[in-house]
């Protein structure tokens, strides 16, 4: 397992906005990197300096910084070992169980940033720190964020008598085009959802619920706006659904603080705009933190359920399926800069090799 896949599957896996530590503006796969240990720490928030670090820029770097806090963790003191004997938690591969932290915070909430914090994750760009970011605007949207009664996600379903959680997690590749696994999809206890994930007309592909919602404030937004006559008209509403918003950036924190005082965003690239789900939002929202956001959501479940199973995610043979299911036609499959999204397949099949994860492979792996 190479290092980056370390850095950013595992601790993209067991990290969030607190705990971020890639500088993922300057991954290069053939960088190598010394790590002495893994630190597992409680944060004291009563030991919090007054003074911020001084001002740093990404583009100042010509290559990926190394600081001696790079494995620094918070812990949760909530957390609550799983009852699952199959829990990925139990996982009987042992450089899996030497990557992972069960126990990792994964959420973020108004009383986990103060200055010694964000002078700590500074040091890192974003969305893996705060790098060029302002404090004082940060705060003001993190300030926001309600303390929460419980940090665990999901519950164990009642009907579960050996204690585990099973989830689906549906991208939307074009893979699940004609593939009728709906109603297996559906059987899940949760499914986990993101970006465009257009529903009507496709329940017999993708199924119907949603149970988790992930996303940013640019892929809500615009999937609002592209995908809307395609069948996303609103994100997804079902009962008791959690949304993850995984903060970018400057603007996802103006569109966070925004929503949470159910104001109009003031400034910024969505200045002006109001969402007339804010309320919905508001009560029901939970707060992640650059992989993909298909990586970040099967992650997330990864660190949530005992037992995944996925689908809809890029493979091997992507060109002979569309880019998405709700594709008409045959479309194809549009690789970003800003992900490696051969590194993310890779790592998906090396886990489903491993019965980490069940991974979708096509039609012939009914």
């Amino acid at each position: 397992m190479t290092m980056f896949l370390r850095r950013v599957f595992l601790a993209n896996l067991l990290i969030t906005l607190l705990l971020m530590f890639v500088f993922a503006t300057f991954y290069n796969r053939n960088c190598t990197l010394k790590v002495n240990a893994r630190y597992y720490v409680w944060v004291d928030e009563g030991h919090a300096t007054d003074s911020l670090v001084p001002a740093m820029d990404k583009h100042n770097f010509t290559a990926l910084p190394q600081w001696n806090f790079d494995d620094l963790y918070r812990l949760d003191p909530q957390f609550k070992p799983s009852e699952c004997t199959t829990s990925l938690q139990n996982s009987s591969n042992p450089l899996f169980m030497q990557q992972f932290i069960p126990n990792i915070q994964l959420f973020l909430q108004s009383d986990h940033l103060n200055v010694s914090e964000w002078n700590r994750l500074y040091h890192f760009n974003n969305p893996f720190g705060y790098m060029g970011l302002d404090y004082a605007a940060i705060k003001a949207a993190v300030d926001t964020i309600p303390k929460l009664a419980s940090t665990q996600l999901l519950q164990v379903p009642t009907k579960a008598k050996d204690g585990c959680i099973r989830c689906a997690v549906v991208g939307n590749g074009g893979i699940l085009n004609g593939s009728r696994l709906g109603t297996e999809i559906d059987s899940n206890d949760y499914v986990f959802r993101l970006n465009a994930a257009i529903i009507e007309g496709h329940e017999e592909d993708v199924g119907k619920r949603t149970s988790v919602y992930v996303h940013t404030a640019y892929s809500l937004i615009q999937s609002l706006k592209l995908y809307k006559n395609r069948g996303f008209k609103q994100i997804p509403d079902d009962k008791d659904i959690k949304y993850v918003l995984i903060p970018e950036g400057p603007r996802d924190y103006n569109f966070l603080e925004s929503l949470m005082k159910n104001r109009k965003i003031p400034s910024g690239a969505y200045q002006g705009q109001t969402f007339l789900r804010a309320k919905q939002l508001k009560t029901k929202t939970w707060w992640l933190v650059r992989p993909t956001n298909g990586a970040f959501t099967l992650l997330l479940a990864m660190h949530t359920c005992d037992i995944v199973r996925v689908y809809g995610f890029s493979t091997a043979d992507f060109s002979k399926y569309p880019n998405y299911y709700y594709d008409t036609k045959h479309t194809e499959l549009v690789f970003f800069v800003n992900h490696d999204y051969q590194l993310e397949m890779e790592t998906w099949k090396k886990f489903h090799d491993e019965k980490s994860i069940w991974l979708y492979l096509g039609k012939s792996d009914i």
